[in-house]
């Protein structure tokens, strides 16, 4: 303890040991104890922490009860629970209560504590630790100008209502909802066109033959792009004929539909197979067989997928 703490304890004591005395000479049942209350520093700024020291010397075999720290209710708050130091002393029980504390406001601020409460024999003593202040000096330069701040704002305030806003969003919400319904009725009028694949293909193989790619010599690429347009009539027809697959799996694919004249169409396949991938020499003739063949196997097919004529359809 420094000297001024011990300062403090001698005068307090004295001053609470002569207040014990008055007490017990009028009850005759109380317990002698000696207090004493110091601060250190006694002056702080706003949040600095600073101890507050409670000294208590009682009769041998007594025990001392410190108060808790002050809550945050007040303007002085606790920053650690009380710590509690027992002094050795062989004519009594010296103990001492350290509270680390802080003040949040400025000017003398009062450290509210509560009773100290000391125990023999079964009898208590309250011991009040009340009426200690500190002061807060504020850390604000001196207002030489001696401005008055303006009054606090509310909370929230509530600008005007901007109904022309929604009033524009709605209206241009509207207008999209007439847009969409115009052209969707608009779509509905039109009837969708899906492209025939018989048409379709016909009209490849003449643009095939009209590039007279045989008599200039190019008889791979001529048998390349009909067995193509072959391809992609099957393809429009059976979705389970994509461009994607190889020959083999497409063979595979079209095995159980009875429309497809699978024995040509296998025979086309592999050949042209040969001639594009393997180089296979192809003669004029021979090419001209197999765009008339590619040709014959999308007009049987066709023709097979055609609803029968009224005639067979009674019989």
């Amino acid at each position: 303890m420094t000297r001024r703490g011990l300062w403090l304890f001698a005068v307090s004591a004295l001053l609470v040991g002569k207040s014990i005395a008055a007490g017990g000479q009028a009850t005759g049942a109380a317990i002698p104890v000696q207090a004493a209350v110091g601060i250190e520093p006694d002056t702080v700024r706003i949040g600095d922490p600073f101890l507050v020291q409670i000294g208590i010397r009682a009769p041998l075999g007594a025990t001392v009860a410190f108060p808790p720290a002050p809550d945050s209710t007040g303007a002085v708050q606790g920053l650690d629970p009380v710590r509690v130091e027992t002094r050795p002393d062989s004519g009594g029980v010296v103990q001492w209560g350290y509270y680390r504390v802080a003040a949040w406001d400025v000017g003398d601020q009062l450290i509210t504590l509560g009773d100290v409460v000391v125990t023999v024999g079964g009898r208590s003593r309250r011991i009040p630790i009340a009426g200690r202040k500190v002061f807060v000096a504020s850390v604000l330069p001196a207002d030489t100008a001696q401005r008055i701040p303006k009054p606090p704002r509310p909370l929230y305030e509530f600008a005007a209502p901007m109904w022309w806003l929604w009033v524009a969003l709605a209206a241009l919400a509207l207008v999209l909802l007439l847009l969409w319904w115009w052209l969707r009725r608009r779509g509905r009028g039109r009837p969708i066109e899906v492209p025939d694949p018989f048409a379709r293909a016909e009209r490849e193989f003449a643009r095939i033959e009209a590039l007279r790619l045989v008599e200039a010599g190019e008889r791979g690429r001529y048998v390349t792009l009909v067995v193509e347009v072959l391809r992609d009539y099957l393809a429009a027809r059976y979705r389970m004929a994509p461009l994607s697959l190889t020959s083999t799996e497409l063979l595979a694919a079209l095995r159980d539909e009875r429309a497809v004249p699978n024995d040509r169409l296998i025979r086309v396949l592999n050949e042209a197979d040969l001639i594009k991938f393997a180089r296979r020499p192809v003669t004029a003739e021979r090419a001209q067989e197999i765009g008339r063949e590619a040709r014959a196997i999308v007009a049987q097919e066709h023709a097979n997928t055609l609803p029968a004529p009224p005639a067979q359809r009674a019989a």
